[in-house]
């Protein structure tokens, strides 16, 4: 429709998209030819993402379309995951590094994410967390937050980004003005906190100024309605948060990036192409979209959208450049970062060094257990459905690495629906084989998981002498003769805590 007469235009708006693609050794022609048509960002998922060698490759191949262009990564480097997607992260995450709560550790952790980032071409990383984790029942940020405290969340996020940028790949504090306070996950509907805006200036708002601090260029905003600013439109497609909140308030001059525009809570009530304009309109300068519309029809109509937008009126022409000039800008300063980033200097294993210091062990004397283990244990997993935001088939868990360290350990997973149908499911699988020998039970975010509390509280009356591995938000209850937590359930997190499990 628009693409022919309106050629500035659509150059404008293609230079606001930050689209997904379906790809591994090369990208598609449509995205080059995008590319060549003013397109100034891509974002890579799990799906293109094979081996450090391959991506950088495909990175090195879109660069050579446009040297500045802004390859973008939602990569946490903890339950949240691109990089390590079939294996589990090779860092602990956010949650583990706020329980440390050592800001040089932090750093060094952020640095070295960075440069394996940085190998692999990508320019900006959509990270760090910057949500106060207040409300524990939160379905969608838990430990991808540094704790619940806002003075730790403040202290780790400006140390993270010093630590990614100093490796030449840009930060990104997510998800303004903080998601923290939630019970709904916003890839399906629509969070709200009832927060005033007093609290909120005291509880969500100090990380994000403390990222500002410590030089970040690029906000992305929630997906959330909180009425003490705007009692209709979602902070993404509000001017008040995005204009007067973040602008105007808090100074901010850099990119402002939408989280993905295809999620639930903005995309549901105005489709994927209303909510675009919208966002745009509002102060947003890049949208963010392929997690799930990895096509080119998708970045066709988004464009096409905003392109229509302007020539009706409902967007203005002035709005529209000033977002795609605030994109030029981050892409060049974001490619200078990389050229002037430190030489690379990994630390070896310093995302397993982290995830052994942030296990917590409590022990509740008289029960007959202790560490470490005598013999090979029998474990039971009690896996949770994941929000979206965690691709469900990377690997988590303690089995895995115990049997690695015991090799006779025997286990067994067990979901939500499967218990639903089966009184005796518990004895047949979790207690019958643990007859005679060690009992791991190891959960996940047990607090907010009614039905795996309850099979936990089961499983620890019938043997009190059961060790518990707690790989999400830690509960204030401690079940188990032994209880683990280790803040996190990415890979490193697993093998740290067998360790402690072994006495390896």
């Amino acid at each position: 429709m628009a693409h022919s007469s309106h050629p500035e235009l659509i150059r404008l708006a293609n230079s606001v998209l930050q689209p997904g693609f379906v790809g591994t050794t090369t990208a598609p022609d449509w995205l080059r030819r995008r590319i060549s048509e003013g397109l100034a960002s891509v974002v890579l998922f799990g799906r293109n993402i094979e081996s450090p060698e391959q991506v950088a490759a495909l990175t090195a191949s879109l660069r050579a379309e446009n040297p500045d262009l802004i390859v973008a990564i939602d990569e946490e480097a903890g339950d949240v995951t691109r990089l390590d997607v079939r294996t589990g992260a090779s860092w602990p995450g956010n949650l583990a590094l706020g329980a440390i709560d050592d800001p040089d550790l932090t750093e060094e952790v952020a640095r070295d994410i960075g440069h394996s980032l940085r190998a692999i071409g990508v320019s900006l990383d959509y990270a760090p967390s910057a949500d106060v984790n207040s409300n524990p029942m939160n379905p969608v940020i838990g430990v991808r937050s540094f704790g619940a405290r806002t003075e730790v969340v403040s202290r780790h996020t400006a140390a993270w980004i010093r630590g990614l940028q100093s490796a030449g790949v840009a930060a990104c504090a997510k998800h303004f003005p903080g998601h923290g306070d939630t019970n709904v996950d916003s890839h399906h509907g629509l969070p709200r906190t009832s927060a005033d805006a007093d609290e909120i200036a005291r509880v969500a708002l100090p990380p994000f100024t403390a990222a500002m601090e410590a030089g970040v260029r690029t906000v992305m905003t929630a997906h959330m309605l909180i009425p003490a600013y705007d009692a209709e439109l979602p902070a993404t497609l509000s001017p008040r948060i995005i204009d007067g909140l973040l602008r105007r308030e808090l100074g901010f001059t850099g990119l402002v990036v939408t989280d993905g525009i295809e999620m639930g809570a903005v995309s549901g009530p105005y489709g994927i192409a209303g909510a675009t304009v919208r966002a745009v309109a509002a102060g947003a300068d890049a949208v963010c979209v392929g997690g799930e519309s990895a096509e080119e029809s998708t970045t066709v109509e988004l464009a096409d959208a905003l392109v229509a937008a302007v020539l009706d009126g409902t967007l203005t022409e002035e709005r529209l450049a000033e977002a795609a000039a605030r994109v030029r800008e981050f892409a060049s300063w974001s490619a200078e970062l990389t050229r002037k980033a430190d030489p690379d200097a990994k630390v070896p294993d310093i995302g397993l060094v982290a995830a052994r210091r942030a296990v917590r062990v409590h022990s509740r004397p008289g029960t007959g257990a202790e560490l470490p283990l005598v013999g090979a244990p029998h474990v039971v997993e009690l896996s949770p459905t994941m929000s979206l935001a965690v691709d469900g088939a990377t690997p988590w868990g303690v089995a895995d690495p115990l049997r690695a360290l015991r090799p006779g350990t025997t286990s067994v997973r067990i979901a939500e629906d499967e218990l639903a149908g089966q009184d005796d499911l518990l004895d047949r699988v979790a207690l019958a084989p643990a007859t005679g020998r060690e009992l791991v039970v190891v959960t996940r975010d047990a607090a907010r998981h009614r039905w795996m509390s309850q099979a936990l509280a089961g499983l620890v009356s019938r043997r009190p002498d059961a060790l518990v591995v707690e790989m999400g938000v830690p509960g204030g209850d401690h079940l188990g003769a032994v209880h683990l937590a280790t803040h996190g359930a990415t890979r490193v997190s697993g093998i740290a805590a067998a360790e402690v499990l072994a006495g390896a």
